[in-house]
């Protein structure tokens, strides 16, 4: 790779941690100052290349004048009127010979070898580095097909503004205002219609461009509705087939697609009305400078060499002016794109690590909730002043209908959210004043909804250890009963086994395969703090049986936190922790809470199959009150 090749590597880190600035112009500064360097050395060839090709038109003027001198009648006259201009023509063909192509040629390799591909390449590197630092509720707040869509686009748009204002901006400015010096040097009347062509031009420039920004970032915003709509589909297609439901996303893409294509024309309506004026400018410039040279030269006030300057020059002007709006144009609905991508991509992480934080230790594995409090943004409290004390390898079940707060209280464990009051610590250690992935590498979780990665099963295993050995990989996929089945897979593309691709969140597989690949990468990680939410909830009996004596042996020595439905499942453990509302209501062992005969005995009695029937619980809760409140 060569030196120019380096200029913007694609994974230049980003300066600092924090994230790229809100404001529009300071978000282009962001980027583009970490390349400064080769945007300099290509600006610098292009003032070279403008100022080559200014010199044409001169070149002309200077040849129509040799021509046209007088007194040159023979042969011998015109040889020694070239032998009296030598230099300077040698000079001319020097210029146009080496010094045109050399400036061409460099601003060309900088921007295309150099900048073209790694400037947006390293754009969506960082602000992917940046999104995937952002918390939870920032993903489930969007639509991922939408976040995906402003990252990749947001490094192509803002590539395009800086070197299309480098490469065609620049160009035409340079050459307006050397055209206007050039004119005003060889005759200053005919400078005149060309002054006040500029002063319409800009004018058109001032009134439509904002406008057609407003419009292009609408647009664009529209195309990542898209976007996301058409991926929110197919990422939940097996929801969309399942109810027969084809017509209706049809109806909500097209609807979408609908008011992208009426946001597109609303930027063409602009652009039209801005062209339509321009050709209008165009044709009065070159009809006024046209007759001017001609009012001019019958005076006898301006050579035919001038007037060879100054034609080519506006005609020039007005062929690039043209190119110029239209370049304008694309740079501000690449403007639009850039500004409705900083919506994702200059969000600031709310959940960030404390200056100064430390790793976390992990020597016994006690967890202390001290007095928390959580309301996930609202008014109400989810969880208000609770406090739960887990020893060194205690293993807890914690029990409760949907929204008693199970998950939160893992989740805050976690650090997927942060407190509004209290402290959660492990060892003594507040995990708000530790380095989050220090605090995550140190638990292990197996969800209900188990999602894999598009990736192969080897990868999505290692995920929990990623310098694992091929025999610690095999180990912990016998231990969690999926080596059976893993030897039997393959993919659409012939690859087999450990190979094998999953299909996008693990698609490919059946719930139990994906939750016994969960099991196996949790295995694999073997971390001091074990959460198990529903861990074995999508399979069979048999299977389930088998596993659960894996995770008994798995449990040792670990600090325990399991959630499920199936009381049956965490019977055993140490201690059951009975939630409603976010408040602890019961606490105890198996055996010591049903001689209470309070709300678990309850739920215990009323399992069927090992299940949590919530409908009836609350049926025969409401009812007690009736009986109670008819008693007294």
């Amino acid at each position: 790779m060569t030196f120019i090749e380096r200029l913007a590597m694609p994974l230049l880190p980003a300066p600092g941690d924090g994230a790229p600035p809100s404001n529009l112009l300071a978000f282009f500064w962001h980027f583009a100052r970490q390349i400064r360097a080769p945007l300099v050395l290509a600006l610098c060839f292009k003032v070279l290349e403008v100022a080559a090709d200014l010199m044409i038109p001169l070149a002309l003027g200077y040849f129509v004048n040799i021509f046209a001198s007088p007194g040159a009648e023979t042969a011998d006259d015109r040889l020694a009127l070239i032998q009296e201009r030598l230099p300077v023509l040698l000079m001319m063909l020097g210029f146009f010979l080496f010094f045109r192509p050399l400036a061409i040629i460099g601003k060309t390799a900088v921007v295309e070898l150099g900048l073209m591909g790694g400037f947006g390449n390293f754009i969506r590197w960082q602000s992917h580095r940046h999104i995937l630092g952002q918390d939870i509720s920032f993903f489930s707040n969007d639509f991922a097909g939408r976040i995906a869509n402003r990252v990749m686009q947001t490094g192509i748009s803002l590539r395009e503004v800086i070197l299309t204002s480098l490469d065609g901006i620049l160009y035409g400015f340079i050459y307006l205002l050397g055209s206007l010096i050039i004119l005003a040097f060889t005759s200053l009347w005919l400078a005149v219609p060309l002054l006040v062509w500029t002063i319409a031009y800009l004018s058109l420039i001032i009134f439509f461009m904002p406008r057609i920004q407003r419009a292009s970032e609408a647009h664009s915003e529209l195309r990542s509705e898209v976007t996301g709509r058409i991926v929110d589909s197919y990422t939940n297609i097996q929801t969309v087939k399942l109810f027969a439901n084809k017509g209706l996303e049809d109806a909500n893409v097209a609807e979408s697609i609908d008011d992208f294509n009426f946001g597109w024309i609303q930027v063409m309506r602009r652009s039209v009305a801005m062209s339509a004026l321009l050709i209008i400018i165009n044709a009065l410039l070159v009809v006024f400078t046209a007759t001017l040279s001609l009012w001019f030269w019958m005076g006898g006030s301006a050579s035919a060499g001038t007037i060879a300057t100054a034609l080519p020059l506006v005609s020039t002007l007005t062929w690039f002016s043209g190119m110029m709006l239209w370049l304008l144009g694309h740079i501000f609905e690449s403007a639009g794109s850039v500004s409705e991508g900083r919506q994702s991509i200059a969000v600031p992480h709310s959940i960030v690590d404390v200056p100064g934080a430390k790793p976390l230790r992990v020597d016994k594995g006690r967890i202390s909730y001290e007095g928390i409090t959580f309301n996930y943004g609202k008014e109400r409290s989810v969880i208000e002043v609770l406090n739960l004390d887990i020893k060194p390898g205690e293993k807890i079940g914690l029990i409760g209908h949907s929204g008693a707060g199970k998950s939160t209280l893992v989740n805050l464990l976690l650090r997927f959210y942060d407190l509004e009051g209290g402290s959660i610590r492990i060892d003594g250690q507040n995990i708000g004043e530790v380095q989050q992935d220090t605090l995550r590498n140190a638990i292990a979780m197996v969800t209900q909804d188990t999602s894999l990665l598009h990736r192969s099963i080897r990868e999505n295993i290692r995920y929990g250890k990623p310098n694992a050995t091929e025999a610690e990989l095999i180990a912990a996929a016998k231990q969690a009963q999926a080596w059976d089945f893993i030897v039997d897979l393959e993919d659409n593309k012939g690859r087999k086994a450990m190979d094998a691709h999953v299909g996008e969140r693990g698609v490919k597989l059946s719930g139990g395969q994906r939750q016994r690949i969960a099991l196996a990468r949790v295995i694999l990680k073997n971390a001091p703090i074990l959460i198990l939410d529903e861990a074995t909830s999508a399979l069979d009996s048999e299977v389930e049986h088998a596993i659960q004596e894996q995770l008994l042996g798995l449990m040792s020595g670990k600090t325990v936190i399991a959630i499920a439905h199936r009381l049956s499942t965490i019977a055993r453990l140490d201690r059951l922790v009975v939630m409603e509302d976010g408040k602890i209501v019961e606490m105890g062992s198996h055996q010591a809470l049903l001689e209470q005969g309070g709300v678990y005995a309850r739920l215990w009695g009323l399992q069927s199959g090992g299940f949590l029937p919530t409908a009836e619980i609350e049926t025969e809760a409401e009812a007690e009150t009736e009986t109670s409140a008819k008693e007294d």
